[in-house]
């Protein structure tokens, strides 16, 4: 396994004192194996950082962990970054996966404000773990799922676990994957703005450039 999945870069710079402060936290005085500290990590982030899809950042700088752990809510792709990197503090591998998605459940304001009800870039994480990777996506805190009513997406640290199929009765379609991007060892901006001036009118008719903050609300 490649040794760059577990050491700092520029965005994922996990050297920080937040970060190192949430490791030694999450460790505790137990002796934890991988598979059961990044459970632990995993649920950590999904329920720590409220799920917040409207701040997005153009400015690459604001893509490090040390200026995210910052916020008291974030995008899918901030809180993934977060648990990348509290992974990495830890010496596993972990990298940041990009996807387009579809969402069924309580879509009519993104619909009004993006145009369209796919979301993208989503951001889940993966992670090598007894000699494999398996995918996990933290961006659905507890509270926001049982708003929605949809079962709180768990992680066993071995099974992929990417998004909830349906909501709480099994008759309601809720989130499905359309495209998947790959995986980066970075947070890869400029791809990131291509794919949403591509799919969202308002990036068009605005000509959102790189270097702002958006409040996705205002398109």
């Amino acid at each position: 396994m490649s040794k760059k999945y577990t050491e700092p870069t520029f965005h994922f710079d996990f050297l920080n004192e937040k970060i190192q402060n949430i490791l030694t936290s999450l460790k505790g005085k137990e002796t934890l194996s991988d598979k059961e500290f990044a459970i632990k990590a995993y649920l950590y982030v999904r329920d720590t950082w409220s799920y917040n899809p409207y701040r997005f950042s153009l400015i690459n700088e604001d893509w490090k962990v040390s200026e995210i752990i910052t916020h008291k809510n974030g995008h899918c792709l901030d809180k993934a970054v977060i648990l990348i990197s509290i992974l990495r503090a830890a010496k596993i591998p972990a990298r940041l996966g990009l996807a387009k998605v579809r969402n069924h459940i309580a879509i009519d304001d993104i619909i009004e404000k993006f145009g369209s009800d796919v979301l993208v870039p989503h951001g889940y994480v993966e992670i090598f773990l007894n000699d494999k990777w398996v995918k996990a996506t933290p961006a659905f805190n507890k509270e926001l799922c049982e708003l929605l009513n949809v079962k709180t997406l768990e992680f066993d640290g071995e099974q992929d676990s990417l998004f909830q199929e349906f909501d709480q009765t099994g008759d309601h379609v809720f989130m499905e994957y359309l495209e998947d991007y790959g995986t980066f060892n970075e947070v890869p901006l400029p791809f990131m703005h291509q794919l949403m001036t591509e799919h969202y009118p308002p990036f068009q008719k605005n000509n959102i450039q790189l270097g702002c903050v958006l409040n996705l609300k205002d398109l």
